[in-house]
């Protein structure tokens, strides 16, 4: 059974840094491929980013246009998001999420396992 539990999330002003967390418990193919999907208030849920083959493999959604840094330290089996110049629409609740490595990587029907979310509210 795997876990995910995120941190990491807050108030911050425009233009400001958060890094979020994702610590992963449990491990196997469904840990295979590790993301972090964000749902802006009145929006459906969107991906951001995804990391596997170890952390040798990114990609990420247009918008974070070299803004973010996914990554993984699997020593602690935790998985990173680290948000730069974040902008007003930068907010959101934020999920990690883990699934195996089949299937496009920006499609939540591909993961199995969910977070609880952290909220990140970027101010003007």
């Amino acid at each position: 059974h795997v876990q995910l539990v995120e941190s990491g999330g807050g108030s911050v002003q425009a233009g400001g840094s958060l890094r979020l967390s994702c610590v992963v418990s449990g491990s196997g193919p469904n840990t295979a491929r590790m993301a972090w999907f964000r749902q802006p208030p009145g929006k459906e849920r969107e991906e951001v980013a995804t990391v596997f083959r170890g952390g040798s493999s990114t990609y990420y959604a247009s918008f974070v246009k070299g803004r973010f840094t996914i990554s993984q330290d699997n020593t602690t089996k935790t998985v990173y998001l680290q948000m730069n110049s974040l902008e007003l629409q930068d907010t959101a609740l934020y999920y990690c999420a883990a699934g195996p490595l089949f299937g496009s990587w920006y499609r939540a029907s591909n993961y199995n396992y969910w977070g609880q979310g952290t909220q990140v509210t970027v101010s003007s």
